[in-house]
């Protein structure tokens, strides 16, 4: 394992945008093993789903090449840091114009007027404003507010506070300057449709990732890189439709777990020379399942300490919470846990796994059922454990957590000592889960 450096020892700052992970595109970089690496985030979806101009519904930094990194082997990705940038957002549940796309809102929009595909648009003077075709001047929204609300956030970014009235003029007064857009960000400025909130309602600021990981081994729109997202592609035509036997090649970067966050750790497959590690769609908050869809999307600075394992072959990602983040069932074993299992040990004449560190593995499907099917099915390949044993460890020693509906899920389990070295993270895992006292 690579040694890990000071955070402050930024080798690269990621500011470059696309909407296509595309592993035949340039990437940023390289940089070497145990570099950390400063990604500067536009926000994710509600902006980029307002500007129909590019095929995806997430703006994320363009991929990193990483030295050394080839199929077949894994990148860790350690969550220094999560500096939420963005003084205010807007989000909401949504409703689709089917009149408005050409198959998949999020990746086909289409002017209703002249029938383009993904036109150029700008927006009207109103305010708030309406998005047009810049050919036509015809309105174009594949996605609108159901029920949408306004969010402004301390100056510490502790607690995000709901709002309506004259602090929601004054955010669409100051747009991109409340939003923190990067200077090369080309989405639209949420904050320019800011709204009267239905409630006034205060929230913890937890800021979590929502897209990470690593370019898939074909062109994908960022916010289809997941299991669950990918199956509208396939009712496309162009150039952005994917069949099912392609699913295989992506990377589920696009997973919305909560628990990725400040102090945990992403372990993601390499597909493509170089890895292409990059970084998208920071929320503020998330509760698990993201039952309205969308969150508090935010501009965001994230700094991540980038290592490979080579050989690991994974057939997703596995996610390693911060300790207090994971279930009681699922957490390292006591010196008292120990002690009482080596109790039973002399008193029944077995011998008990030593060590047991958490894994979790993301799966994914068209529902939750089929996510965690995924999910124990990559456990097994990973593991060398039939499905029952997968099905019977996690039972007893973990469980499954629901990332986003309608189906990314993690799967987790104890793993033991001797599992872990053989699959090369004994290290990560002795660091990452000091043992409880």
């Amino acid at each position: 394992m690579a040694v890990r450096h000071d955070p402050d020892e930024i080798a690269l700052v990621a500011d470059e945008y696309v909407w296509v992970l595309d592993p035949t595109e340039p990437m940023l970089g390289p940089v070497a093993p145990g570099a950390a690496v400063r990604f500067r985030t536009p926000p994710g979806c509600w902006g980029s789903m307002l500007t129909p101009d590019f095929a995806s519904g997430h703006e994320v930094t363009r991929p990193l090449r990483v030295e050394g990194a080839e199929p077949g082997d894994a990148v860790v990705l350690r969550i220094d840091r999560i500096r939420v940038l963005s003084a205010a957002t807007v989000s909401g549940t949504h409703a689709i114009d089917a009149s408005h796309h050409a198959g998949d809102p999020g990746v086909a929009a289409k002017c209703p007027g002249c029938g383009l595909v993904n036109p150029a648009s700008r927006l009207s003077d109103g305010d708030p404003p309406e998005v047009l075709c810049a050919r036509c001047g015809s309105p174009v929204r594949p996605y609108r507010f159901q029920q949408g609300y306004t969010m402004a956030f301390d100056d510490t970014r502790r607690m995000g506070v709901t709002v309506h009235g004259d602090g929601v003029a004054r955010i669409r007064r100051e747009a991109e300057a409340q939003l923190g857009l990067p200077p090369a960000s080309r989405q639209h400025a949420v904050t320019r449709f800011a709204m009267d909130s239905p409630w006034c309602l205060g929230a913890r600021v937890e800021p979590m990732i929502g897209n990470i990981g690593t370019t898939p081994a074909i062109a994908v729109p960022s916010s289809r890189n997941a299991g669950d997202l990918a199956w509208r592609l396939s009712t496309l035509a162009g150039r952005h439709r994917l069949d099912p036997g392609d699913f295989a090649l992506l990377t589920d970067g696009h997973m919305d777990v909560n628990e990725v966050r400040e102090g945990a750790v992403v372990v993601a497959p390499v597909r493509v020379s170089g890895a292409g590690v990059y970084v998208g769609d920071v929320h503020a908050m998330q509760g698990d399942g993201e039952l309205a869809d969308h969150t508090t999307d935010v501009a965001a600075e994230v700094t991540l300490t980038i290592e490979v394992i080579k050989g690991l072959d994974l057939p997703g990602p596995i996610v390693l919470a911060r300790p207090e983040d994971l279930p009681r069932i699922l957490r390292p074993l006591t010196a008292d846990d120990r002690a009482a299992s080596e109790r039973i040990e002399r008193l029944m004449g077995v011998r008990v796994e030593t060590g047991r560190h958490p894994l979790e593995m993301v799966g994914t499907g068209r529902d939750i059922n089929r996510a965690t099917d995924d999910a124990i099915a990559r456990l097994a390949s990973l593991t060398r454990w039939s499905i029952d044993e997968v099905r019977n460890r996690a039972t007893i020693t973990g469980g499954v957590r629901i990332g986003r509906l309608p189906g990314v899920v993690t799967v987790g389990v104890l793993i033991p000592t001797a599992l872990a070295s053989s699959l090369g993270l004994l290290g990560l895992l002795d660091e990452h889960f000091v043992p409880a006292a």
